[in-house]
């Protein structure tokens, strides 16, 4: 038996896939795990229909369908516009009902605090007053002779 001819084909080399997107910054990932940050270039093996995706935080997956004719990958380079994602779908949020507070049911009169009940106790008792010095009329320039 002799061997077939594609046994003597030599595989196509890897081509270099461009890859950007606009905002840049996307995850560029292909179907065999590779992964970049546009812009970015990938290292693919052109020769087998394959696919690439973009994916951002707050825009919508976008895939590209990859072919490999003639050895060669088409579309490159690849440009994306990513569109946002509603804020709606983008991160729903649980909404949980508030239970409503309970009402009091009987009304009771609010004290007010008194002048007696704000002003602080007096820690010691005040001081009596200091008498007036008292006017000597021994001293010579006090006297009027």
């Amino acid at each position: 038996m002799l061997p077939s001819i594609d046994f003597f084909k030599s595989s196509p080399s890897p081509e270099s896939l461009r890859v950007e997107s606009e905002p840049p910054g996307a995850e560029a990932k292909t179907v065999a795990g590779q992964s970049c940050r546009t812009p970015c270039e990938l290292k693919v093996q052109p020769g087998t229909d394959q696919s690439i995706t973009l994916a951002l935080d707050g825009y919508q997956p976008h895939t590209v369908p990859l072919t490999g004719d003639a050895g060669k990958l088409t579309p490159n380079p690849i440009y994306v516009e990513l569109k946002t994602v509603a804020p709606a779908a983008a991160k729903k949020k649980k909404t949980v009902a508030k239970k409503p507070k309970p009402k009091p049911t009987t009304t009771a009169a609010v004290a007010t605090p008194t002048a007696a009940a704000i002003a602080p106790a007096p820690t010691q008792p005040a001081a009596a007053p200091e008498p007036a010095p008292a006017t000597n009329n021994s001293y010579p320039w006090s006297n009027p002779r």
